[in-house]
């Protein structure tokens, strides 16, 4: 009997499991495949800060939740229509994730007494009416892929490590999802291993053939491709994205671009797609910590290539001496941070907002830097290029604010057309400035209050830079109090002058008679979206605005914020941008705050703002 096919326009699916379980790269694959297909997507990689927490307990447990559909969508999803638990710690850790009705495949050879016991369940939860309330599907994954590898010449445990490869044969199978892209991702990752490749191929198969022939489930589902914009798409994370801004940035200001930079998670994805790309002039250097590595993009910078740095918070902390060194010399540096939970090493694998402040004003003395900050994974890459276009032109370092739910998430991204990337001039000062033939290195641009930038060696541009107070104009060591102010000031004037090259703030009101204002930055953007989506589907009016430039804030910022009754903020931090806004507007906006590690959730967001909404 031919098995149905039922028509879905969105479905969630999490795959749970130990962190040597594999989890991450099933998520990968089945997202790799389902944008070749042509969904729209989002997803949310969820694992362990531990290399390899102990096998089978909670703080082991490795997720990858994937939201795709045939309609534009913002979010990975609240809660997933579709659970795959490998053992009992990824079914408990999960559970409270999904609503009634779902449908929960648990891996049952792992629900033994001793798996069972590690996560404290007395009795298996698949049998004594715990999870009468969802579809659960009972299927031996671990010993059917051994069964279907009998013939392979590999070990037992080996055999055994294939069940993802199972799992997401069947998933495959029950979402329509392509498979061509899996087999050549297989076929190239083991090419030098025949008995392991052809291990994984039959068990990804065998996952594929058990759901097409079995009873236990009769249905298949098909989410369409999505209506997108025509251009051509491919499957980006955040930290790839930002890669390539960065490469795009070097590119189209003609700077060879130098990354110093210490691995630390949730960041050095970034420097690893980074050292791949020599053929684009991009020169990486591994330091042996978080100052070298700033100090070395810093001295790159002074040679006439455009300087990057990446960190996450702990790293950002050590980088603010040398950061405060570049607003001094007045040198092009970009500092991307991807922030992840704190403080101190704080939980590296989860994202948070909370280093807004620290990235204004964690410097001694009078040191603004500019800060830009990513709304998607696939803004990174606009970010990025704005960041570099910000610093070359105003030759100032500048903070790019990324998070890790951006840095590891992925969505489809339309590659631009390469013409149409901003050109970024450098500028760099050819000819003496000053009279006797002198150069003089603080003489500044009138418009955009940029000092000139010589690259060392240019004959008659000959000068020092350093981390003394400079003389406004000659760039020599000045301790006058009346020079030093005017420094300062200047500076600042050179900061506060971006605002007028960046675009406004844009409202999204469709009435335009909407009381309430959302105002988000960063990796909110999706959460905040939906949630407005939902509200409006309720028939409330809700206005919606999302801030790029936070240092300096867009110049009609104050205007927009005045223009609304109640102005509300989310943040994954405890009110840092409500504080900015506060001070800098002298509006009372609404905080709305949570510090879990995780993202917003669409719902919660939705049901806050009909709160504000509904007040007198």
């Amino acid at each position: 009997m031919a098995k149905q096919i039922e028509q879905l326009d969105r479905v969630i699916i999490r795959f749970a499991g130990d962190s040597g379980d594999g989890m991450q790269l099933t998520g990968d694959r089945f997202t790799q495949e389902t944008a070749s297909f042509g969904n729209d997507l989002s997803t949310l990689p969820n694992f362990p800060a531990e290399i390899r927490a102990p096998a089978g307990t909670l703080p082991g447990v490795s997720s990858f939740q994937l939201h795709f559909a045939d309609h534009d969508i913002m979010t990975p999803g609240d809660s997933p229509d579709v659970l795959v638990a490998m053992n009992p710690a990824a079914l408990k850790a999960n559970i409270g994730d999904i609503p009634r009705g779902a449908t929960v495949i648990v891996n049952s050879d792992e629900f033994t007494r001793r798996n069972l016991a590690k996560v404290q369940y007395e009795v298996d939860p698949t049998t004594d009416g715990t999870l009468d309330a969802f579809k659960v599907s009972s299927v031996p994954l671990t010993s059917m892929t051994v069964e279907a590898l009998s013939s392979c010449d590999i070990s037992k445990k080996d055999a055994q490590r294939a069940k993802n490869m199972f799992a997401l044969g069947l998933l495959s199978w029950m979402y329509n999802r392509p498979t061509e892209g899996t087999t050549s991702f297989l076929k190239s990752k083991f090419a030098g291993k025949p008995a392991i490749l052809d291990a994984n191929l039959k068990a990804f198969q065998a996952g594929w053939n058990f759901g097409e022939t079995t009873e236990d489930f009769a249905v298949s589902y098909e989410i369409k491709p999505a209506r997108l914009p025509s251009g051509t798409y491919r499957n980006i994370t955040g930290n790839l994205a930002t890669a390539y801004g960065l490469i795009a940035g070097s590119t189209r200001s003609g700077l060879p671009l130098f990354l110093g930079s210490y691995p630390i998670t949730p960041a050095s994805d970034v420097l690893h797609e980074l050292s791949k790309h020599k053929r684009f002039g991009v020169r990486t250097f591994q330091a042996e910590d978080e100052i070298a590595g700033v100090g070395a993009a810093l001295g790159a910078s002074f040679g006439g290539s455009l300087g990057v740095t990446t960190t996450s918070g702990p790293g950002m902390v050590l980088k603010q001496e040398t950061v405060g060194l570049a607003v001094m010399t007045e040198l092009p540096l970009l500092i991307v941070d991807v922030q992840r939970a704190g403080p101190s090493t704080g939980m590296p694998t989860k994202t948070e907002q909370t280093d807004l402040l620290m990235a204004m004003f964690g410097r001694n003395g009078e040191s603004p830097v500019p800060v830009v900050a990513p709304q998607s994974p696939a803004d990174c890459f606009d970010a990025a290029l704005e960041a570099t276009r910000i610093a070359v032109t105003y030759r100032t370092p500048v903070v790019l604010m990324s998070d890790g739910y951006l840095a590891n998430g992925s969505e489809p991204w339309r590659l631009p057309d390469v013409d149409d990337l901003p050109t970024i001039d450098p500028g760099f000062a050819t000819e003496p400035n000053g009279e006797d033939e002198r150069y003089l290195p603080y003489k500044r641009d009138t418009e955009t209050l940029a000092r000139p930038w010589a690259v060392p060696g240019t004959p008659g541009l000959e000068h020092r830079l350093g981390g003394i107070e400079k003389h406004s104009e000659t760039g020599d060591i000045s301790y006058t109090p009346a020079n030093h102010d005017l420094m300062v000031r200047t500076r600042q004037g050179k900061i506060d002058a971006i605002a007028r090259d960046v675009a406004p703030v844009e409202v999204d009101d469709p009435t335009g008679d909407a009381d309430v204002l959302v105002l988000g930055w960063g990796g909110t953007y999706g959460a905040i979206t939906a949630g407005v989506r939902r509200v409006r589907r309720s028939g409330a009016k809700v206005a919606q605005a999302h801030l790029r430039h936070l240092n300096p804030f867009p110049e009609n910022l104050g205007e927009v914020l005045k223009s609304y009754d109640r102005v509300v903020v989310p943040e994954i931090n405890l009110g840092q941008l409500s504080m900015l806004l506060r001070s800098r507007f002298l509006v009372d906006v609404i905080g709305y705050n949570k510090v879990r590690g995780l993202p917003f959730k669409a719902e919660e967001l939705a049901d806050a703002l009909r709160e504000v909404i509904e007040r007198d």
